[in-house]
Protein backbone atom coordinates (compact mmCIF):
# COMPACT_ATOMS: atom_id res chain seq x y z
CA UNK A 1 0.00 0.00 0.00
CA UNK A 2 1.55 3.45 -0.93
CA UNK A 3 2.32 6.27 2.10
CA UNK A 4 0.14 8.98 1.90
CA UNK A 5 1.41 12.29 1.91
CA UNK A 6 -0.15 12.97 5.49
CA UNK A 7 1.27 9.88 6.95
CA UNK A 8 5.35 11.36 5.38
CA UNK A 9 4.67 13.76 7.17
CA UNK A 10 3.51 12.23 10.46
CA UNK A 11 6.75 10.29 10.51
CA UNK A 12 9.06 12.33 9.57
CA UNK A 13 7.97 15.54 12.30
CA UNK A 14 9.01 13.96 15.24
CA UNK A 15 12.20 13.58 13.76
CA UNK A 16 12.76 17.51 13.15
CA UNK A 17 11.39 18.45 16.19
CA UNK A 18 13.71 16.40 18.12
CA UNK A 19 16.50 17.46 15.67
CA UNK A 20 15.10 21.39 16.38
CA UNK A 21 15.25 21.56 19.80
CA UNK A 22 18.47 19.98 20.48
CA UNK A 23 19.86 22.68 18.06
CA UNK A 24 17.88 25.26 19.47
CA UNK A 25 19.20 25.11 22.83
CA UNK A 26 22.82 24.56 21.47
CA UNK A 27 22.82 28.97 21.85
CA UNK A 28 22.75 30.38 25.19
CA UNK A 29 20.42 32.62 25.96
CA UNK A 30 22.25 35.52 26.90
CA UNK A 31 18.74 37.74 27.07
CA UNK A 32 18.10 35.79 30.10
CA UNK A 33 21.17 37.86 32.05
CA UNK A 34 19.26 40.88 31.09
CA UNK A 35 15.65 40.45 31.03
CA UNK A 36 13.43 39.18 33.87
CA UNK A 37 10.87 37.23 31.85
CA UNK A 38 7.19 37.10 32.86
CA UNK A 39 4.57 35.53 30.84
CA UNK A 40 1.15 36.89 29.11
CA UNK A 41 -1.88 35.93 27.81
CA UNK A 42 -2.94 38.95 25.70
CA UNK A 43 -1.48 40.99 22.44
CA UNK A 44 0.04 43.51 24.37
CA UNK A 45 1.01 44.03 28.28
CA UNK A 46 0.90 47.18 29.98
CA UNK A 47 2.74 48.74 33.32
CA UNK A 48 1.79 51.09 34.63
CA UNK A 49 4.10 53.15 37.65
CA UNK A 50 3.06 54.57 40.67
CA UNK A 51 4.80 57.55 42.36
CA UNK A 52 4.79 55.99 46.01
CA UNK A 53 4.78 58.70 48.44
CA UNK A 54 6.62 61.99 49.72
CA UNK A 55 8.51 61.96 53.72
CA UNK A 56 5.57 61.29 56.23
CA UNK A 57 4.51 64.33 57.76
CA UNK A 58 4.88 64.80 61.56
CA UNK A 59 1.33 64.00 63.85
CA UNK A 60 0.69 67.02 66.49
CA UNK A 61 -0.85 65.66 69.31
CA UNK A 62 -4.94 65.44 68.89
CA UNK A 63 -4.72 65.93 65.31
CA UNK A 64 -5.36 64.17 62.44
CA UNK A 65 -2.89 61.88 60.57
CA UNK A 66 -1.64 63.53 57.23
CA UNK A 67 -2.58 61.49 53.87
CA UNK A 68 -0.89 61.60 50.72
CA UNK A 69 -1.96 60.07 47.47
CA UNK A 70 0.64 57.82 45.00
CA UNK A 71 -0.15 58.97 41.49
CA UNK A 72 0.46 56.92 38.09
CA UNK A 73 3.38 58.52 36.43
CA UNK A 74 3.70 56.56 33.51
CA UNK A 75 2.84 53.34 31.44
CA UNK A 76 5.09 51.58 29.47
CA UNK A 77 3.41 49.15 26.58
CA UNK A 78 5.07 46.15 25.58
CA UNK A 79 3.26 44.75 22.32
CA UNK A 80 4.52 41.15 21.77
CA UNK A 81 5.73 40.32 18.17
CA UNK A 82 5.26 37.62 16.23
CA UNK A 83 8.50 35.59 14.86
CA UNK A 84 7.98 33.17 12.14
CA UNK A 85 10.28 31.36 9.74
CA UNK A 86 9.93 28.08 7.73
CA UNK A 87 11.43 26.17 4.71
CA UNK A 88 10.61 23.32 2.82
CA UNK A 89 11.24 20.53 0.78
CA UNK A 90 10.40 19.93 -2.66
CA UNK A 91 8.37 16.31 -4.11
CA UNK A 92 11.42 15.49 -6.12
CA UNK A 93 13.94 15.78 -3.31
CA UNK A 94 11.98 13.37 -1.26
CA UNK A 95 11.74 11.30 -4.44
CA UNK A 96 15.37 11.68 -5.30
CA UNK A 97 15.92 10.58 -1.55
CA UNK A 98 17.77 13.99 -0.64
CA UNK A 99 15.27 14.51 2.05
CA UNK A 100 17.65 13.13 5.14
CA UNK A 101 20.41 15.26 4.30
CA UNK A 102 18.26 18.58 3.10
CA UNK A 103 16.12 18.09 6.55
CA UNK A 104 18.83 17.99 9.00
CA UNK A 105 21.34 20.94 7.32
CA UNK A 106 17.72 23.09 7.10
CA UNK A 107 16.18 22.09 10.56
CA UNK A 108 19.37 23.21 11.97
CA UNK A 109 19.77 26.65 9.83
CA UNK A 110 16.18 27.17 11.36
CA UNK A 111 16.62 26.58 14.94
CA UNK A 112 19.76 28.47 14.51
CA UNK A 113 17.70 31.36 12.82
CA UNK A 114 15.26 31.93 15.87
CA UNK A 115 17.79 31.63 17.94
CA UNK A 116 19.70 34.46 16.85
CA UNK A 117 17.23 36.77 15.91
CA UNK A 118 15.92 36.56 19.82
CA UNK A 119 18.95 37.36 20.71
CA UNK A 120 19.42 40.17 18.47
CA UNK A 121 15.36 41.86 19.50
CA UNK A 122 16.89 41.69 22.92
CA UNK A 123 20.23 43.46 22.49
CA UNK A 124 18.61 45.97 20.59
CA UNK A 125 17.19 47.27 23.51
CA UNK A 126 19.93 48.39 24.86
CA UNK A 127 21.73 49.18 21.84
CA UNK A 128 18.85 51.61 20.96
CA UNK A 129 19.16 53.03 25.02
CA UNK A 130 20.79 55.73 23.47
CA UNK A 131 18.65 57.04 20.68
CA UNK A 132 16.16 59.22 21.40
CA UNK A 133 13.82 57.57 18.85
CA UNK A 134 13.33 54.48 21.24
CA UNK A 135 11.42 56.10 24.26
CA UNK A 136 10.22 54.42 26.88
CA UNK A 137 7.02 55.00 28.69
CA UNK A 138 8.19 57.89 30.14
CA UNK A 139 8.92 59.74 26.90
CA UNK A 140 12.66 59.74 27.10
CA UNK A 141 15.07 57.05 25.83
CA UNK A 142 16.05 53.98 28.14
CA UNK A 143 19.44 56.17 28.93
CA UNK A 144 17.87 59.57 28.62
CA UNK A 145 18.75 61.03 25.31
CA UNK A 146 17.20 62.65 22.38
CA UNK A 147 17.10 62.52 18.46
CA UNK A 148 20.39 64.62 18.42
CA UNK A 149 22.49 62.19 20.96
CA UNK A 150 22.47 64.88 24.20
CA UNK A 151 21.50 63.34 27.31
CA UNK A 152 18.03 64.36 28.54
CA UNK A 153 17.05 63.29 32.14
CA UNK A 154 14.07 61.18 32.74
CA UNK A 155 11.31 63.13 34.44
CA UNK A 156 9.52 62.78 37.92
CA UNK A 157 7.60 64.25 40.51
CA UNK A 158 10.61 65.71 41.97
CA UNK A 159 12.46 66.72 39.30
CA UNK A 160 14.83 64.59 37.02
CA UNK A 161 17.34 62.05 37.34
CA UNK A 162 20.03 60.17 35.32
CA UNK A 163 20.73 56.91 34.51
CA UNK A 164 23.89 57.10 32.45
CA UNK A 165 27.56 58.63 33.08
CA UNK A 166 26.91 62.26 32.52
CA UNK A 167 31.06 62.18 31.21
CA UNK A 168 30.85 58.93 28.82
CA UNK A 169 33.75 57.08 29.12
CA UNK A 170 35.48 53.76 28.47
CA UNK A 171 35.23 50.63 30.91
CA UNK A 172 38.48 51.53 33.77
CA UNK A 173 38.36 51.89 37.37
CA UNK A 174 37.54 55.63 37.56
CA UNK A 175 34.15 55.12 35.31
CA UNK A 176 32.89 51.81 37.01
CA UNK A 177 33.34 53.79 40.41
CA UNK A 178 31.82 56.49 39.35
CA UNK A 179 28.56 54.17 37.48
CA UNK A 180 28.54 52.36 41.28
CA UNK A 181 28.27 55.97 43.25
CA UNK A 182 25.98 57.10 40.79
CA UNK A 183 23.54 54.13 41.06
CA UNK A 184 23.70 54.59 44.49
CA UNK A 185 22.24 58.26 44.51
CA UNK A 186 18.74 57.02 42.80
CA UNK A 187 16.07 58.46 43.96
CA UNK A 188 12.30 57.74 43.13
CA UNK A 189 9.68 59.38 42.05
CA UNK A 190 9.20 61.56 45.04
CA UNK A 191 12.53 61.94 45.52
CA UNK A 192 13.14 59.40 48.66
CA UNK A 193 16.25 57.33 48.31
CA UNK A 194 15.87 53.98 47.36
CA UNK A 195 19.17 52.72 47.84
CA UNK A 196 20.27 51.35 44.40
CA UNK A 197 22.99 48.95 44.04
CA UNK A 198 24.40 47.87 40.58
CA UNK A 199 23.86 43.56 40.26
CA UNK A 200 25.77 42.35 37.21
CA UNK A 201 27.77 44.30 34.32
CA UNK A 202 26.96 43.90 31.05
CA UNK A 203 29.49 44.41 28.20
CA UNK A 204 30.97 43.65 24.60
CA UNK A 205 33.11 40.94 24.24
CA UNK A 206 35.88 43.68 23.52
CA UNK A 207 35.44 44.36 27.10
CA UNK A 208 36.12 40.99 28.50
CA UNK A 209 39.90 41.43 29.46
CA UNK A 210 39.66 45.07 30.97
CA UNK A 211 36.05 43.69 33.08
CA UNK A 212 38.02 40.58 34.15
CA UNK A 213 41.04 42.59 35.50
CA UNK A 214 38.12 45.05 37.09
CA UNK A 215 36.34 42.64 38.58
CA UNK A 216 38.74 39.80 39.75
CA UNK A 217 41.56 41.29 40.92
CA UNK A 218 42.59 41.81 44.61
CA UNK A 219 44.78 45.17 44.03
CA UNK A 220 43.82 47.46 41.87
CA UNK A 221 44.86 47.59 37.89
CA UNK A 222 47.53 49.64 36.37
CA UNK A 223 49.71 50.61 39.48
CA UNK A 224 52.67 48.91 41.54
CA UNK A 225 50.81 50.56 45.15
CA UNK A 226 49.65 47.64 47.14
CA UNK A 227 45.86 49.24 47.30
CA UNK A 228 43.25 47.21 47.33
CA UNK A 229 40.65 46.74 44.42
CA UNK A 230 37.67 48.56 46.46
CA UNK A 231 35.46 47.30 44.11
CA UNK A 232 36.25 43.30 45.24
CA UNK A 233 36.65 43.99 48.62
CA UNK A 234 33.46 45.56 48.77
CA UNK A 235 31.57 43.19 47.55
CA UNK A 236 30.30 45.51 44.60
CA UNK A 237 28.42 44.43 41.54
CA UNK A 238 27.61 40.83 43.44
CA UNK A 239 26.56 38.92 39.98
CA UNK A 240 29.75 39.81 38.38
CA UNK A 241 30.07 40.64 34.73
CA UNK A 242 28.61 38.61 31.77
CA UNK A 243 29.21 39.32 27.81
CA UNK A 244 26.68 39.62 25.49
CA UNK A 245 27.77 39.01 21.58
CA UNK A 246 25.09 40.67 20.42
CA UNK A 247 25.73 44.58 21.55
CA UNK A 248 26.54 46.64 18.63
CA UNK A 249 28.78 49.20 20.64
CA UNK A 250 32.41 47.91 21.71
CA UNK A 251 32.60 50.53 24.47
CA UNK A 252 29.93 51.30 26.01
CA UNK A 253 28.97 48.91 29.16
CA UNK A 254 26.12 48.56 31.21
CA UNK A 255 24.82 47.79 34.64
CA UNK A 256 21.61 46.28 36.25
CA UNK A 257 20.66 47.08 39.08
CA UNK A 258 18.35 45.62 41.90
CA UNK A 259 15.91 48.12 41.18
CA UNK A 260 12.05 46.24 40.72
CA UNK A 261 10.38 46.59 37.13
CA UNK A 262 13.31 47.39 35.28
CA UNK A 263 14.48 45.09 31.66
CA UNK A 264 11.54 42.74 31.21
CA UNK A 265 10.54 39.89 28.43
CA UNK A 266 6.84 38.74 28.02
CA UNK A 267 6.76 35.50 26.78
CA UNK A 268 3.41 35.32 25.21
CA UNK A 269 3.48 32.03 22.85
CA UNK A 270 6.83 29.91 23.63
CA UNK A 271 7.90 28.25 20.43
CA UNK A 272 6.41 26.00 18.49
CA UNK A 273 7.42 23.99 15.19
CA UNK A 274 4.92 22.04 12.55
CA UNK A 275 5.08 20.04 9.27
CA UNK A 276 2.33 19.99 6.60
CA UNK A 277 2.36 18.41 3.39
CA UNK A 278 1.20 21.08 0.27
CA UNK A 279 -1.26 19.15 -2.07
CA UNK A 280 -0.49 21.33 -5.11
CA UNK A 281 3.39 21.51 -5.40
CA UNK A 282 3.95 17.88 -3.56
CA UNK A 283 6.35 19.93 -1.62
CA UNK A 284 6.79 19.59 2.43
CA UNK A 285 6.86 22.55 4.62
CA UNK A 286 7.96 23.13 8.29
CA UNK A 287 7.71 26.12 10.35
CA UNK A 288 8.88 27.66 14.03
CA UNK A 289 7.03 29.95 15.48
CA UNK A 290 6.86 32.25 18.56
CA UNK A 291 5.41 35.52 20.42
CA UNK A 292 7.52 37.67 22.53
CA UNK A 293 8.30 41.21 23.55
CA UNK A 294 11.55 43.27 25.41
CA UNK A 295 11.47 46.39 26.68
CA UNK A 296 11.57 48.04 30.34
CA UNK A 297 9.51 49.67 32.57
CA UNK A 298 11.52 51.88 35.29
CA UNK A 299 14.79 52.89 33.54
CA UNK A 300 16.23 52.60 36.87
CA UNK A 301 16.81 48.71 36.45
CA UNK A 302 19.63 49.75 34.01
CA UNK A 303 22.21 51.93 34.06
CA UNK A 304 24.78 52.65 31.13
CA UNK A 305 27.80 54.73 30.00
CA UNK A 306 27.87 55.14 26.31
CA UNK A 307 31.83 54.81 26.06
CA UNK A 308 34.25 57.45 25.02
Amino acid sequence: MAISRSQLVKELEPGLNALFGLEYKNYENEHAEIFDTESSDRAFEEEVMLSGFGNAQVKAEGQGVSFDDAQETFTSRYTHETIALAFSITEEAIEDNLYDRLASRYTKALARSMANTKQVKAANVLNNGFDGNFAGGDGVSLFGNNNVGAIVNHPTLAGTFSNQLQTPADLNETSLEQSLIDISAFTDERGLKIAARGMKMIIHPNQQFTAERLMESKGRTGTADNDINAIVSRGMVPQGYVINHYLTDTDAFYIKTDVPNGMKMFNRSPIKTSMEGDFDTGNVRYKARERYSFGFSDPRGMYASAGN
